[in-house]
């Protein structure tokens, strides 16, 4: 048996039966099949953050030694990540914007008592101070209406002006990669120059051409917002806790090659779903025939489950909805995903194993895509789904259960949405490395981004980040009513992760992200006791057939 302690010196490991003294005695023989138990003991001011290779976890690790093994110690200073955090718990929803859900931050920190600390939300908030006007884009000229025209947007267009929604379900509006960049810049959506003005023109077009055309066929739902009144439980967290408003998700698309980057810091040149015809069976009101992400040609790309696998770093993906007892994850979008893992459990796992202290290293929660939890708004004209309360009141049963649990005490919770619906912002995607050399390899011929429509463009190659969307980081150690300012998109979760248990990068996307420390205060924790958050309500109304 052979013992390494990574820590400079932080600790020692000893043996029963003796024989391991480390750091003086690092190696000792044993006869076959002895039963043997090492105990790690930290030195004054370090902890002990667990063991790998032939063990795991931060208890004893008893081996009955039968060959040749080796067991590394891994040692922290105290007040630091890797002395604070032992469990990683992240989660997306879907297809909701930073400032359609929290653009009225500020003003519920006026209404609430508040500190007023810089966000860069929706302009014409707080009401109660000077304030900046509503924003407002071009609409659809009226001289080209509806059946019978796509939406113009010209000298004749009236202003589409952000307002509050009163219904908490909306028709989906498209965020896939022709829409993003029409989104970015209207009249040259493959240039690297954003002008923010085309919103309303996809959204628009999107009710226009699906089949049968919704309702709101001049796109004016893409300019509606909600409040703390209408998100109570959102508000207050990320109020108390820690948010950010200049956090993006990876790529200037739809939910699939987004969550591509999420499980493996890349799309592997993906603009589009690898099954292109999946996701819409997975919004209720359709036959759902399938797992959301199961394609006949999963990548092959490294995830991060895999990497952890590989480091002896223990994980779990909880399940929320299954069909025909397949669970329904975005895993399966890779190869490592079409293997059978035990780790990959029914959500109900999750509320057990935070009750007992018995949480994974890192887990995943995978939403009620099938059940309409994930607050994706609907794809199908005249079924109210994706009701935002919904959603939003099942992510607090998830977070209220650490929160008062022996779990608690060394967790995080991030929750954030894969993409950003395609709603307004008036924020723009921003620059950041292509993670593998890769550009788009699944453009259709009249898509944004081929010859003569921006092909070579930054903003065309996997080197922007999408839009802004949500975040909440939840923790005893999460520094209190914080909002950072760093630009990082959500692969930024997998550079925590990586440098919580010293692992390698995916790709450049990963490498190129803040590890997330700066949310934290580990030597002074403000969370020890969690604040009680207030119900989310569920009773507001949810249509589709008209706004607002």
């Amino acid at each position: 048996m052979t013992v390494s302690v990574s820590g400079n010196g932080g600790g020692t490991v000893t043996s029963n039966p003796g024989g391991i003294n480390c750091g003086k005695t690092c190696s000792a023989s044993f006869n076959s099949g002895t039963k043997t138990t090492l105990t790690a003991t930290p030195a004054s001011g370090w902890i002990f953050s667990g063991w790998s290779g032939a063990c795991s976890g931060t208890g004893t690790c008893t081996l009955n030694v039968t060959a040749n093994v080796s067991v590394t110690a891994t040692f922290a200073k105290q007040g630091t990540l890797q002395s604070s955090i032992n469990h990683i718990v992240f989660m997306l929803q879907e297809n909701r914007g930073f400032e359609h859900y929290f653009g009225a931050m500020r003003q519920y920190w006026v209404d609430n008592g508040y500190q007023d600390v810089d966000f860069d939300g929706l302009p014409q908030f707080p009401t109660s101070s000077p304030s900046g006007d509503p924003p407002a884009i071009p609409g659809c000229d009226p001289n080209f209406p509806f059946p019978g025209n796509l939406c113009m947007t010209d000298s004749d267009s009236p202003s589409i002006t952000s307002y509050h929604l009163q219904t908490m379900c909306l028709e989906n509006p498209s965020p896939s990669w022709d829409e993003s960049h029409v989104d970015y810049n209207k009249d040259d959506p493959g240039s690297n120059t954003p002008t923010l003005d085309g919103y309303v023109r996809t959204a628009a077009n999107d009710a226009r051409q699906i089949v049968p055309p919704y309702h709101d066929t001049d796109g004016i739902r893409i300019m509606g917002y909600y409040t703390g009144d209408d998100l109570p439980y959102y508000y207050f967290m990320a109020s108390n806790f820690a948010t950010s408003d200049r956090w993006y998700s990876p790529e200037m698309s739809r939910t699939q090659p987004n969550r591509m980057y999420l499980l493996a810091a890349t799309s592997a040149g993906h603009a589009y779903p690898l099954d292109p015809n999946g996701d819409i069976q997975h919004r209720l009101g359709l036959k759902v025939v399938e797992p959301r992400g199961t394609s006949g040609n999963p990548l092959s790309n490294e995830t991060i489950f895999q990497l952890l696998d590989e480091h002896n770093i223990t994980w779990k993906i909880y399940v929320t909805d299954y069909i025909n007892g397949i669970p329904d994850t975005f895993i399966s979008m890779f190869t490592y995903g079409q293997e059978a893992h035990p780790q990959i459990v029914p959500v109900a796992q999750y509320f057990t194993d935070v009750a007992n202290g018995t949480l994974p290293q890192v887990a995943l929660i995978e939403s009620g895509y099938a059940s309409g939890r994930d607050e994706h708004p609907s794809d199908v004209k005249d079924v109210a789904t994706g009701n935002v309360q919904v959603g939003s009141q099942y992510v607090s049963t998830l977070i209220n259960a650490l929160m008062g649990s022996p779990s608690w005490k060394d967790s995080v919770f991030i929750l954030t949405f894969d993409e950003f619906g395609g709603f307004y912002d008036h924020v723009a995607p921003q620059p950041m490395p292509n993670p593998d050399g890769i550009g788009p390899i699944d453009l259709q011929p009249d898509d944004i981004c081929t010859a003569g429509k921006g092909a070579g463009n930054d903003v065309c190659d996997f080197k922007y980040t999408g839009y802004r969307v949500p975040l909440i980081v939840v923790s005893p150690f999460t520094r209190q009513h914080y909002v950072s300012h760093t630009v990082a998109d959500y692969t930024a979760i997998l550079k925590l992760i990586e440098t919580r248990f010293d692992l390698p990068s995916l790709t450049a996307r990963d490498a190129a992200q803040m590890d997330m420390t700066e949310f934290f205060d580990f030597n002074h924790p403000a969370w020890v006791t969690p604040p009680t958050p207030p119900v989310q309500p569920t009773d507001k109304p949810c249509y589709v057939d008209h706004l607002p």
